[in-house]
C-alpha cells in the first residue's frame, strides 16, 4: 500500500497525522490499559478538584475529558495527560469568587469565560512561538507557589472537614480565622470520615501501591457516612456527557478577571511543560513548546464551549500513563471515553460521597503538591531563589493566589537584571599570555562576561574608563550580543583616544553589531584578532613606533577580578 504524503501545511495544523498512522494494534492494546487506570484514577481526583474550584461536582469530571482528548490531538507530548489540577483550580476559586459566589450560575459562566480567554493567550502564544517564556517562570516560583496553594487548599478544606458550617474568605489567613471561630462546633462524624479517608490514603499508598488509593478512601468513606449517617454529602451528579456551554462575552468581567486570566494561562503553560519534560526525561521523546502551548490553548477554548474550566497537564496522571505503558497520545483518548462511561452509569453513586471524605482527599493531595526535598535544597544552597521561593509562598498565603506568582516572576525578574547589568569584568594577567616585560606594565587584558546591552552600559563604561593602561586589550568570547546603546558606549570608548583598544575572541554577531548603526566608520579602521597573539604582535608594534611618554600604570578600582587564565 502506498504511503499518502500530507502537506506540511497540513502536518502543522494537525499535528496528530504525524503520529496517527504508525500505530500499531500492540500500542492501542498498551493505550487501552493505560487509559482504564487513568479513568479510575482520575474519578476522585476530578471531583475533588471541581470542589477546590467551587464548581459543581461534574464541572470537574467534564474538565478531565474533552480538554484531554484535545490536548493529546494538537500538543506534542505523547504521555502528557491534561484535565482539571488542583493549582488552577485554587486559582479560579480565589479569581471568580470575588464577583460571584461559589457554585452559583454567574460564577459558572465567570469560571467559564476565564477558561475560555486564558485558552485564547496561550494560543496566540503558542503561534507567535513564546515556548521560551515559561523559562522565566523560575523553579523556585512554582515550588513557592504550589506549595502554597497546598497550604491554601488544606485551609479552605478545614472547615469540612470538620464539619462546620462557615462563610469562605478571601485569603487562606481569612479562613483560618473563621475556622478557628467555630471550631467548639465540630461535628465528629464529619472528623471521624475524613481522619479515615486520610489513613486509607496514606496506608494503601504505603502498603498497597498498584491499587487506586484515592478510590479505594473514597468507596471507604462513602461506606462510612452511610453508616454514621447524617453528615453532608456531595449530592447528586447528573449521568451524562458534557454539556454545550456558553462563556460571557462581557468585556467588563474579562477585565476585572484579567489578573486572573494571565495568571491561570501562565501557570498552566508552566506545568504542561514541566511535567511534558520531566516524563519526556524518560521516555526519550522531544517536546517542541510552542506545539504544547497550541495544545494546551485549544483544550481550553473548546472546553469552555462544553462545561470545562481551566486545564492543564495532570503529574499524577501523566506518571501512571507513563509506567501503565502508554506508547500513544491514544491513551488520553481511551482515559476519557471510559471516564465518559463511568459518567453515563454510575454518576448517581456520587450523591452519596461525604463532602468530610472528599476533605481528606483534598488533604492528601495537599501533602503531595509539596515538594519538600527541593524546597529544602534551595534553601540551603541558593540564598536569592530562597528569598523568591518563600516571598511567593508568602504571598500566596497573605494575597489571591493567582497574585503570587506575578510576585515571585517580579522578583525573579530583579535578580536576573541585576546580574545581567553588572556582567563579570575579569583582569587577566598579562604574562601568562606573553606580552612583553616592558609593556606588561602598560597593558590590561580584561574578559567581559556577558552581553553588551542597555542595561549593563553604565556599569561597563565605568569600569572600562577607570583603566588608564596605555594598551587595552579586550576578550569577546563571552559576549552574545552587543546592542545599538553597548555599541555607542564603546565607540566612545575608542573616540576618547587616551589608550589603544584591541578587540580580540569577538563572535561574529556582536562584531555585525558594531559594524550597523552610524558606529560603522568608527570599528571598520580596527582590526578584531582572532587569537591573543595576533592582538599582542600589533601592539609591541604599535608601542615601537610610539614616541609618546609612557603613563604610569594604575589598577583599576573597580570590581574586577584578576585572575590567570
Amino acid at each position: 500500500m502506498q504511503k499518502v504524503m500530507l502537506p506540511p501545511f497540513m502536518m502543522a495544523c494537525f499535528p496528530f497525522l504525524r503520529w496517527l498512522p504508525t500505530i500499531t494494534r500492540q500500542d492501542l492494546r498498551a493505550d487501552v490499559i493505560a487509559g482504564l487506570t487513568g479513568a479510575i484514577i482520575v474519578l476522585p481526583q476530578g471531583v475533588a478538584y471541581a470542589m477546590i474550584a467551587g464548581m459543581p461536582a461534574e464541572y470537574g469530571l467534564y474538565t478531565c475529558i474533552v480538554p484531554a482528548v484535545i490536548a493529546a490531538l494538537f500538543g506534542s507530548s505523547f504521555h502528557l495527560i491534561s484535565g482539571a489540577t488542583a493549582a488552577l483550580s485554587v486559582i479560579v476559586f480565589t479569581t471568580v469568587s470575588q464577583f460571584a459566589a461559589p457554585g452559583s450560575p454567574l460564577f459558572i459562566q465567570l469560571a467559564l469565560t476565564l477558561t475560555l480567554c486564558a485558552g485564547v493567550v496561550q494560543l496566540i502564544m503558542g503561534l507567535l512561538r513564546f515556548g521560551a517564556v515559561v523559562n522565566f517562570v523560575s523553579h523556585s516560583v512554582v515550588l513557592g507557589f504550589t506549595a502554597g496553594a497546598a497550604i491554601v487548599i488544606a485551609v479552605s478544606q478545614l472547615k469540612h472537614l470538620l464539619g462546620l458550617d462557615v462563610a469562605s474568605g478571601s485569603t487562606a489567613l481569612d479562613n483560618l480565622q473563621l475556622t478557628l471561630a467555630g471550631i467548639a462546633d465540630v461535628d465528629m462524624n464529619s472528623l471521624l470520615i475524613g481522619g479515615t479517608t486520610i489513613v486509607t490514603c496514606l496506608l494503601i499508598k504505603r502498603y498497597l501501591p498498584k491499587l487506586p488509593n484515592m478510590l479505594c478512601a473514597m468507596i471507604l468513606a462513602t461506606l462510612l457516612g452511610l453508616v454514621l449517617g447524617d453528615v453532608a454529602l456531595v449530592g447528586a451528579m447528573p449521568s451524562g456527557l458534557p454539556v454545550f456551554s456558553l462563556p460571557a462575552a462581557d468585556v467588563v468581567s474579562i477585565e476585572k478577571m484579567a489578573m486572573g486570566i494571565l495568571a491561570v494561562a501562565l501557570l498552566g503553560l508552566v506545568e504542561a511543560i514541566s511535567i511534558a519534560r520531566s516524563v519526556a526525561m524518560k521516555s526519550g521523546q522531544l517536546i517542541e513548546s510552542n506545539q504544547e502551548f497550541i495544545g494546551q490553548g485549544m483544550s481550553n477554548i473548546v472546553g469552555a464551549f462544553f462545561s470545562c474550566y481551566v486545564s492543564s497537564g495532570s503529574f499524577t496522571r501523566s506518571g501512571v500513563n507513563y509506567t501503565s505503558g502508554a506508547k500513544t497520545p491514544c491513551a488520553a483518548i481511551f482515559a476519557a471515553v471510559f471516564l465518559s462511561i463511568i459518567l453515563l452509569f454510575f454518576a448517581q453513586y456520587a450523591a452519596y460521597i461525604p463532602i468530610a471524605g472528599m476533605a481528606g482527599i483534598l488533604f492528601v493531595v495537599s501533602y503531595n503538591l509539596i515538594d519538600l526535598h527541593h524546597i529544602r535544597d534551595i534553601l540551603a544552597h541558593d540564598k536569592k531563589e530562597a528569598l523568591v521561593l518563600v516571598a511567593t509562598f508568602i504571598a500566596a498565603l497573605v494575597l489571591h493566589l493567582e497574585l503570587s506568582i506575578y510576585v515571585g516572576m517580579l522578583i525573579s525578574l530583579f535578580f536576573y537584571l541585576r546580574k545581567t547589568s553588572c556582567p563579570q569584568i575579569e583582569q587577566l594577567d598579562p604574562r601568562a599570555y606573553n606580552v612583553p616585560e616592558a609593556l606588561q606594565a602598560d597593558t590590561e587584558i580584561l574578559r567581559i562576561n556577558g552581553s553588551i546591552f542597555y542595561g549593563s552600559t553604565q556599569y561597563l563604561q565605568k569600569s572600562l574608563q577607570a583603566s588608564t593602561a596605555k594598551h587595552l586589550i579586550i576578550f569577546g568570547r563571552g559576549i552574545n550580543f552587543i546592542d545599538y546603546t553597548g555599541a555607542q558606549m564603546l565607540a566612545d570608548l575608542v573616540k576618547r583616544n587616551q589608550q589603544q583598544i584591541y578587540f580580540c575572541y569577538f563572535k561574529s554577531r556582536p562584531k555585525l553589531a558594531l559594524h550597523a548603526g552610524g558606529f560603522g566608520q568608527t570599528f571598520s579602521a580596527m582590526t578584531f584578532y582572532t587569537n591573543v597573539q595576533q592582538a599582542i604582535k600589533a601592539l609591541d608594534q604599535s608601542d615601537a613606533h610610539s614616541s609618546a611618554h609612557t603613563p604610569t600604570h594604575t589598577h583599576i578600582h573597580t570590581p574586577i577580578q584578576r585572575i590567570v587564565e
